[in-house]
């Protein structure tokens, strides 16, 4: 049973694949870059424009003793600093699950 079974781990072993990343296999993936890139940029911007939204927002309900309004306030300056952080650290989320990947 054993020499039945030799040959086929030599056969796993000839059948590796080995494929990585490349910035050249496709058509127009520096265009796809920058796109990213520049959609980061307006994620990062949204991101600034809620915080000041929720702050105001904050700021108006403390002052006039709604609650409820302060509260949606501070619910909206913790979303938009944690969007500001997935924006931010994107990259290295993906590139953290990718040398993960690359591990298994």
């Amino acid at each position: 049973m054993i020499a039945v079974l030799t040959p086929v781990t030599n056969v796993l072993a000839l059948a590796d694949i080995n494929i990585s990343p490349n910035s050249n296999g496709l058509p127009g993936i520096s265009a796809l870059q920058k796109i990213v890139g520049a959609v980061m940029t307006v994620g990062l911007i949204l991101s600034v424009l809620a915080l000041i939204v929720a702050a105001v927002v904050w700021a108006f309900g403390s002052h006039s003793a709604n609650p409820h309004l302060a509260t949606r306030g501070k619910a909206g300056v913790l979303i938009a600093c944690g969007a500001a952080i997935v924006t931010g650290g994107a990259v290295a989320f993906i590139n953290f699950f990718w040398n993960v990947g690359q591990g298994i």
